[in-house]
């Protein structure tokens, strides 16, 4: 009687076809190596290193997965275009949010990929990204993306716009690169970031002119007949963001108690439209207290909606926004910010972007000595730090005249102070 010979368990651990392999190198760094899918549906055998031999089979392995899933790899040997492919649609998606990505992916396709995109990413130099941004400063965009063929103007007649491209996209450009070459350090495909050695002069904050108390006063008063009146008075009483104020529903509404919940923002997507995303940080999820007079324009408010869904009848869509069109439907960005120019030049004030809404609340209530603190949390700051290095120029000022401008101000007209509530 033949009896069955038992397993060894060096055989168990025998490795299946597509594992790779996986050594100890002679400096101690262990090395996985692997076949994986390429650019062009071609495969390529890539390698990784870890520190331990645990590290370097976790790092192939998600690799050879993300393979599995139809994601190209990009390696040092690919070229640039190839691995900004790869590490925007494999590595950067997960983490950004979507018109971060989406303007990522604008950089990509309008200027990193033109520029570098055909140079091999192992080799590719600090010098070929000074030299790059050099021209990104230097050549007129016009030209560069072929739009003054298509329409017959600027360099395609002989008379160039010199349309060049802001500092401080310049920089927006160099920080995704620099973000995708750190990525590409993280995976051992590259032994230094040469994006980093390239030093870009910080741009200029863009310089914004907020309200005075009397224009706040005048805005108000103008906006007591406007559809959106209850808008414009919790824009500028209480500083929230263009697409909080959008994604506000009646439900994140306390009236009764007078607190309002800022958990997610309206924002128009490439992909999806008009969507609810996360807010713009982790602290800008807050809950904040609402003034008397904001709570008046919201009943009000609350009231006119009611009027129009008896009006609207079965075309009324019911998607609880306190914001919407006559028909209920969510309102576009873009068509809020066209609306605000016309309601400016019927107000009769100067043009201001509907963002410096925001930064009239503040610059009022730091002239009213409302403390730097309160003001974070009401902006939804993630650091004190960048609530006053924003004001920094408010408070020189008023450190200046040793007075705040708010005694000019008669009380109940002038946006008040607000609390935050946690």
């Amino acid at each position: 009687m033949t009896t069955a010979r038992p397993v060894s368990s060096r055989r168990s651990r025998t490795r299946t076809n597509g594992d790779g392999t996986v050594y100890q190198r002679k400096d101690g760094r262990w090395e996985a190596a692997g076949y994986v899918l390429a650019p062009g549906n071609t495969r390529k055998r890539v390698r990784v290193y870890g520190t331990t031999r645990k590290d370097a089979t976790t790092k192939l392995t998600e690799k050879i997965a993300a393979s599995n899933r139809g994601l190209p790899i990009a390696a040092a040997d690919s070229a640039v275009s190839a691995y900004l492919a790869y590490w925007l649609d494999g590595v950067a998606v997960h983490y950004l949010r979507k018109n971060t990505h989406t303007r990522y992916a604008a950089s990509i396709r309008l200027h990193l990929n033109p520029g570098l995109g055909t140079k091999k990413l192992a080799r590719l130099t600090t010098r070929d990204v000074r030299t790059f941004l050099d021209g990104l400063r230097t050549t007129c965009q016009c030209c560069t993306q072929e739009r003054d063929t298509n329409r017959r103007s600027c360099c395609a007649i002989g008379h160039c716009c010199g349309k060049r491209l802001s500092p401080l996209t310049v920089t927006y450009v160099h920080a995704v690169l620099k973000s995708a070459l750190e990525h590409a350090v993280r995976e051992d495909e590259l032994p230094r970031n040469v994006a980093r050695n390239v030093k870009t002069t910080t741009p200029r904050p863009r310089r914004f002119q907020p309200l005075t108390a009397a224009e706040a006063r005048q805005l108000l008063q103008a906006a007591n007949g406007d559809r959106l009146h209850a808008l414009h008075e919790l824009a500028l009483r209480t500083g929230l963001r263009k697409g909080e104020l959008l994604g506000l529903h009646w439900e994140d509404l306390d009236l009764s108690v007078g607190t309002a919940a800022i958990r997610r923002s309206l924002q128009r997507t490439r992909t999806g439209g008009l969507t609810h995303l996360p807010t713009k940080t982790r602290a800008s999820e807050r809950r904040i207290a609402l003034p008397t007079e904001c709570l008046h324009s919201l009943k009000e408010h609350r009231e006119r909606q009611d009027k129009e869904r008896e009006t609207a009848g079965s075309d009324w869509n019911d998607s609880g926004l306190v914001f919407t069109t006559p028909t209920g439907w969510p309102l576009d960005p873009a068509n809020l910010t066209r609306r605000f120019r016309s309601f400016l030049n019927r107000a009769g004030l100067r043009r201001i972007r509907f963002d410096d809404l925001r930064h009239s609340t503040a610059t009022l209530l730091l002239e009213q000595g409302v403390d730097l603190v309160v003001i974070k949390e009401l902006l939804g700051h993630a650091h004190i730090g960048v609530t006053a290095g924003v004001y920094a120029h408010v408070r020189l000022r008023l450190q200046r005249q040793g007075t705040a401008l708010s005694r000019a101000d008669d009380g109940n007209d002038d946006p008040s102070a607000v609390a935050v509530v946690r």
